[in-house]
Order: C-alpha cells, then sequence, then structure tokens
C-alpha cells in the first residue's frame, strides 16, 4: 500500500518546497502558480483517480459472471492513467486489479508477459491484451460486443 503512495508524497513535498523557497526569494506569485502544478501531477500519480481495486481472483470469478473486462494496474503507470482517463466514465465498468496490492495480480499479469509485470493488462473474455487500445477496449464494452 505504502508504495503506491510514493511517488504522489514526494511530488507534494517537493512541491511545497519549491513553493516556499520562491515565496521566500520574494515570488509568490510563482509559487502560486507552481504548487498546483505539483498537487495535479500528485494527484494523477495516486491511485484515487482510479476505481476500486479489488482481488484479482474476485475480479476474475464477477468477469466470468457478466463478461465485463478486467484491467491489471498499477500506481505511477503513465500507460495505466492513459488508459483510465481516456475510458473516461466507462473505466467504472471495468474490473480494476492493483498488481502492487494484489500478489495473484501480479502472477497473472507475469504469467501472460513473459515474466514481465507489464501493465496496463486487460482481460477480455479471459484473452489477454496489453497495453490496448482505449478506444478499442471501450467498444468491448458495447453492448453488441
Amino acid at each position: 500500500m505504502m508504495r503506491a503512495w510514493i511517488l504522489p508524497t514526494l511530488l507534494v513535498l517537493c512541491g511545497s518546497a519549491v513553493a516556499a523557497g520562491l515565496v521566500f526569494k520574494g515570488n509568490p506569485g510563482t509559487a502560486a502558480a507552481i504548487l498546483p502544478v505539483f498537487l495535479a501531477l500528485a494527484g494523477v500519480n495516486s491511485p484515487l483517480i482510479f476505481p476500486k481495486s479489488i482481488g484479482a481472483r474476485e475480479a476474475q470469478r464477477r468477469s466470468a459472471v457478466d463478461g465485463r473486462p478486467v484491467v491489471f494496474w498499477r500506481p505511477g503507470c503513465t500507460y495505466c492513467m492513459r488508459l483510465r482517463i481516456r475510458l473516461g466514465r466507462s473505466a467504472g465498468r471495468l474490473y480494476w486489479v492493483n498488481i502492487w496490492r494484489d500478489p495473484a495480480g501480479a502472477a497473472a499479469v507475469r504469467a501472460v508477459n513473459d515474466g514481465n509485470e507489464t501493465v496496463p493488462t486487460v482481460f477480455v473474455a479471459g484473452r489477454p491484451h496489453t497495453n490496448p487500445d482505449p478506444a478499442w477496449l471501450r467498444e468491448q464494452l458495447s453492448p453488441s460486443a
């Protein structure tokens, strides 16, 4: 759990230090402009922008029942953030598994990616797709798919 928050925490601390240094140098306007940038970067890199993660076994069980895809991801992954942002509201229709919190999820990803923890790895109808195109994944969520 802590590993997921290291990068966002560092971004907040660095942003605060830079802003404080600018304030002490007499540049409060620049500090006021830079601090929100660091805070936004911390927010985007935090687990908060992703739907609630569940365990791999539970996600696979639910997916077998309703056919919804399972996304294996990890915090700080730019490709995962891209997928999440480009899916928009559709992201809530998928099952999300944080491989840093779930060893079974990490093992499932390694099993289909030559031993690497390459994310995002998406299972659609039981078939793995590594770093799929968000538009293609949205199509898989449509009722006609």
